[in-house]
């Protein structure tokens, strides 16, 4: 085995577990995170060479993912699935415990794709207004608004039962 396949064996082995929780918090769904993870570490394998050497391949990974999922959803709004949603949701046990507050992470599963992704992406990847508005292939005055439309859902829905269960130090 060559240098440069260990290399990228050990890359996966160590971050794929990022990948996937990156992926999960992009899509809101355990499944798509991981087809996400591993159509990202697929492309990154076929440009390893080139991107390990003058680029950050978790960087490219998780901005493949990031592009893909924004395919995948316009692709999606175009199609119109109609489908039967599940009986239940699905908790990331990691994931509640890896990042805290599990509500927090369900009340941004529930906004829409546009807002959690612009809210992903701003906060979670730290990317400008200019950056996110780029890779969506919308106008920073959308990234601007889409974010504060969130925000204000994300306050109005997490916020105030967050607040409640830890007034007083009781949580």
């Amino acid at each position: 085995m060559k240098d440069a396949d260990k290399a990228f064996e050990e890359f996966v082995r160590s971050r794929s577990p990022a990948l996937v929780r990156y992926g999960y918090v992009l899509t809101g769904n355990p499944h798509d995170a991981a087809d996400l993870a591993q159509e990202a570490l697929a492309r990154l394998g076929s440009a390893w060479s080139r991107v390990r050497k003058k680029d950050d391949p978790e960087g490219y990974a998780r901005t493949t993912m990031a592009r893909l999922h924004i395919s995948r959803w316009r692709r999606l709004r175009r199609e119109r699935l109609v489908g039967e949603p599940p009986d239940r949701g699905y908790a990331d046990p990691g994931l509640d415990r890896a990042e805290g507050d599990a509500g927090l992470w369900r009340a941004l599963g529930e906004l829409p794709r546009r807002q959690r992704a612009v809210l992903v992406l701003r906060y979670y990847e730290h990317h400008t207004d200019e950056e996110i508005a780029a890779l969506l292939g919308i106008s920073r005055g959308t990234v601007r608004s889409q974010a504060a439309r969130a925000l204000d859902k994300l306050r109005a829905n997490w916020a105030p039962a967050h607040a409640s269960t830890t007034a007083g130090g009781v949580k």
